[in-house]
C-alpha cells in the first residue's frame, strides 16, 4: 500500500475555491479507485499550504486510477476549475509507505 501525499501551495485569497476543489475530489477520487484519507485546507499557521492524502495499492494502480480520474466527468470539471480559477500555485506529490504498519514489512529494505 502506498500513500500519496500532495502538498499544495495555494493562493491565500482563494481558500474557498480550494475547499470546493477538495469537496469535488471527495466524490471523484473514491469513485475512481483510490482510498481518500482527505484534503486539508489552511486554518492556522501558513495560509498557503494545503494537502491531499490518499492510498493506492501500487504505482501501477495509481496510473490506472489517474486515467479513470481524467476520464471522470467531475474529475475533468475539477481540473478545469483549478486551471480557470488559478488557486493552485504549486503541487508536489510524493508516495510513502506506512513504516510503522507491520503489514508493510515486505516493503522495507
Amino acid at each position: 500500500m502506498l500513500t500519496c501525499f500532495i502538498r499544495y501551495h495555494i493562493d491565500p485569497t482563494k481558500k474557498a475555491e480550494f475547499i470546493q476543489y477538495s469537496r469535488n475530489w471527495g466524490e471523484a477520487i473514491p469513485r475512481c479507485g483510490a482510498d481518500l484519507i482527505g484534503y486539508f485546507a489552511p486554518h492556522e499557521g501558513s495560509s498557503t499550504l494545503a494537502y491531499g492524502v490518499y492510498n493506492v495499492g501500487s504505482l501501477a494502480e495509481y496510473e490506472a486510477y489517474r486515467q479513470r480520474l481524467a476520464a471522470d466527468p467531475l474529475g475533468r470539471e475539477n481540473y478545469e476549475f483549478a486551471r480557470k480559477e488559478g488557486f493552485l500555485l504549486r503541487e508536489d506529490r510524493t508516495f510513502l509507505i506506512n513504516a510503522s504498519n507491520p503489514v508493510n514489512k515486505g516493503d522495507m529494505p
